[in-house]
């Protein structure tokens, strides 16, 4: 949520419908007025590029300040 809206979680969790929309825009689906629904094309290159966010999150988290 955070990568995808630039902004905090909300307090109550997102739909299913908005967690898909966000998915795919990560996947490089535009969401235009016109534009049929996300595809399987643009929800795998979402859920890679997810998976990328997620293992740097973890990675910074994990950081404990000894880099050598």
């Amino acid at each position: 949520y955070i990568v995808a809206k630039r902004c905090m979680p909300p307090q109550t969790p997102p739909s299913l419908g908005e967690v898909v929309m966000l998915i795919a825009s990560l996947g490089g689906y535009l969401g235009r007025k016109h534009d049929g629904p996300p595809g399987p094309k643009a929800m795998w290159t979402g859920l890679q590029r997810l998976r990328d966010f997620v293992i740097a999150f973890e990675a910074r988290d994990a950081l404990t300040g000894t880099c050598v």
